[in-house]
């Protein structure tokens, strides 16, 4: 079945049950939860702008996972080597007493939290709170820094402020001409599709990555453009494309002149890279760049809607800041953002991969996404938390380097993992598992036993999506109710009941970390007035009420703010700023040792690292067992045959697949899906090298070589 008859409109039905949202990625889609209990839910589709009464297929078997056999309703602690089921109380007391003999021993940084972009908004920020007030440590980020890290740090520096998409979803459905750089939104949010069709329709559709996915098969089957670039060059196609906007007459200059800054060094760099020189390097056509620009010009001339969108492919770089830079410079060039009709946004994984990101688990944020060195932002949030701004610690470790250091001198000896399979899902995982066992205590809070909890020193039992109230905040920066639709499985307790018990037992007062996610969001309210991503007007009852609330929305009359930046940037003189960007390529190049370029991704019927997709066997099945994607030629030149078992090794590890020929990748590049364990785990091979901006290691490049098994 193709990505978009997933997705299509003609299966929803009549809203039955109780009206939640899927518990998968960002789009968020709306669906209704019927039955008595998880043996026997049923998912339905609801109307809704992003999902259109769609759902694809992890959505319409997302109740699978609520009945799992497998499931954790009792506390384990490891015993002789052993994970032991135990009581709530004992489990407390021996994650309590380890934080403390952590603190008294080695001081306040040797405990570490790792938080989830699937979070709740109310446990990512009750996260983070407890993370700086309960332990006072600023050893905390969390998952997202593989996700959005390097788009929000190009967005902050451009917009002065970072929302995955400045404009519903449901803008681009009109839109002629659509950029997409490195998203294969056909199999990683089906639904999203329909937004697409008519741009598609029209031969607008285009879209950057090394592969010929369905999202690129979707563009040129209506004349659209792919652009197949090596990968790691984005940023060169991005600049090649700004030139020929500027020699080529597609600039608006005034627009340039009235709305931006920076121009001058931004052209300085981006002038140097004419249009051949980028086809050098990236190995897109003159052609296709030329008719590229053409095609978002046209639209916004005619008023047709023109916007360009970045994902992971372009932005798990090293140099992934100055990738969405060069590409928000365009745009910028052209005259689209903050207007409505066209813009800039950036297609958010996690489902909520931008409220997580929000409200405190970030190393140098707190909520409302205020930096926590400012001292104006530590005051506010300290005076609604109760405590001297004064014991609020400074900016922590960003996610890898948080975990390079489990273990090590200075670093944390104590860590709790809160959403996040890191044996799987970090970069040099080989390396991560090696960190994470030389940790005094591992805690990892799950529903399943994942590949990380299963090392673990302790195992707490948490709540499932539908057994929980709380918010969640899509790609588009609407704030979304989930709420409770199955009675709690009998043992498990929420993350905030969790966070609460250990606090108390930390010497916390009880009041200081209720269990109540509406208080908690109340809290929240509160905490972010007047910063960025401002939730104070955003309530309970009006999400009750169904109104579509994206923020900021500064107070409880106010309607929200769908569209951003329509009379002014969030930057301190109200103009976008072009950042001046140059390419430097991966950090890995291939050489005679590992001759291919390896990029990661996901498909269609699997998540993330897989751990909860995994366990459902309608979508395990259809996903099949590993494998690789390699270019047919490619693979008769290293005597590669179809399905045969293969070897793919870096500088940091190997791993194992079953090799599938095709003829739409790069003989340059393979392909690995990132959502398998054990020795099939794509990030034995990843590089961790990190942007110096966002800290997003390089997931999308690094150099291997391919052996028959």
């Amino acid at each position: 079945m193709t990505a978009e008859a997933l997705s299509a409109p003609a299966v929803a039905a009549a809203p039955v049950g109780t009206k939640t949202h899927c518990p998968y990625c960002g789009l968020q889609c709306a669906m209704s939860i019927s039955g008595k209990g998880a043996a026997d839910a049923e998912v339905t589709p609801r109307q809704f702008p992003t999902n259109k009464g769609g759902l694809c297929q992890k959505g319409w078997t997302a109740a699978d996972v609520l009945r799992n056999p497998n499931r954790l309703t009792t506390p384990l602690v490891r015993r002789d080597g052993v994970l032991t089921p135990t009581t709530w109380d004992d489990a407390f007391d021996v994650v309590a007493s380890g934080f403390a003999r952590a603190r008294r021993e080695h001081g306040a940084d040797a405990v570490g939290i790792f938080g989830g972009g699937g979070l709740t908004n109310e446990k990512a920020y009750q996260l983070g709170k407890f993370a700086r007030v309960a332990l006072g440590t600023s050893n905390i980020d969390y998952n997202g820094r593989f996700c959005m890290s390097s788009a929000a740090a190009a967005g902050i520096k451009s917009f002065g402020l970072d929302r995955g998409l400045p404009f519903p979803l449901a803008d681009i459905g009109s839109a002629r001409a659509i950029v997409i750089l490195g998203g294969n939104v056909a199999e990683t949010m089906p639904p999203m599709v329909s937004h697409l069709m008519t741009a598609a329709r029209a031969g607008g559709l285009v879209v950057a990555d090394p592969r010929r996915t369905a999202t690129v098969e979707r563009a040129v089957a209506d004349g659209g453009v792919h652009l197949q670039l090596a990968p790691g060059t984005d940023l060169p196609l991005a600049l090649g494309m700004a030139h020929i906007a500027v020699t080529e007459g597609y600039a608006d200059l005034d627009y340039i002149a009235d709305r931006t800054s920076g121009f001058d060094d931004f052209w300085r760099l981006a002038g140097q890279w004419w249009p051949e020189r980028a086809e050098r390097v990236t190995g897109v056509p003159v052609a296709a760049m030329r008719r590229t620009v053409a095609l978002l010009a046209a639209a916004r001339d005619n008023g047709t809607g023109a916007y360009v969108l970045t994902a992971r492919g372009a932005e798990q770089h090293s140099t992934g800041t100055d990738t969405v830079s060069a590409v928000i410079g365009l745009s910028l060039l052209l005259g689209l953002c903050g207007r409505k009709g066209s813009g800039y946004g950036c297609i958010t994984g996690q489902g909520n991969g931008q409220g997580g990101r929000e409200h405190g688990q970030k190393a140098d944020q707190l909520p409302g996404y205020r930096k926590i060195a400012d001292p104006a932002a530590r005051a506010h949030v300290a005076k609604v938390w109760g405590i001297d701004p004064d014991d609020l610690p400074g900016p922590g470790q960003s996610a890898y380097e948080l975990l390079e250091s489990l273990g090590q001198p200075g670093g944390p000896k104590m860590l709790m993992v809160h959403g996040a399979n890191l044996a799987v899902s970090a970069p040099r995982a080989g390396h991560v598992v090696d960190r994470l066992a030389s940790l005094d205590m591992l805690v990892v809070n799950d529903f399943l036993l994942s590949e990380t909890a299963a090392m673990a020193d302790v195992v707490l039992p948490v709540l499932q999506w539908a057994e929980e109230e709380g918010t969640m905040t899509s790609l588009e920066g609407r704030v979304l109710r989930r709420r409770q639709a199955v009675p709690v499985a009998d043992g498990a307790r929420s993350e905030l009941e969790v966070l609460s018990e250990l606090a108390i037992r930390l010497g916390q007062p009880a009041e200081r970390f209720p269990t109540d996610p509406r208080e908690v969001f109340d809290e929240l309210r509160r905490a972010s007035a007047g910063g960025p991503a401002d939730y104070t007007g955003v309530t309970y009852d009006r999400l009750d009420n169904d109104e579509a609330i994206h923020w900021p929305c500064p107070e409880v009359g106010h309607p929200g703010t769908p569209r951003m930046f329509l009379q002014r940037f969030a930057t301190d003189d109200g103009r976008a700023k072009f950042i001046a960007v140059d390419h430097h390529g991966p950090t890995e190049p291939v050489d005679a040792e590992f001759p291919l370029v390896c990029t990661t991704g996901r498909v269609l019927t699997h998540y993330q690292s897989g751990a909860q997709t995994r366990h459902v066997k309608a979508l395990a099945d259809a996903a099949g067992p590993m494998f690789v994607e390699v270019n047919t030629d490619t693979a008769e030149r290293l005597g590669i045959a179809d399905g045969a078992q293969v070897v793919l090794t870096s500088r940091r590890g190997s791993a194992t697949a079953a090799a599938r020929c095709v003829d739409s990748l790069r003989p340059d590049t393979v392909f690995l899906p990132f959502h398998y364990a054990g020795d099939q785990r794509a990030n034995l091979l990843t590089n961790p090298a990190l942007d110096p901006t966002s800290r997003m290691p390089e997931f999308k490049a690094c150099a291997v070589r391919l052996e028959v098994l």
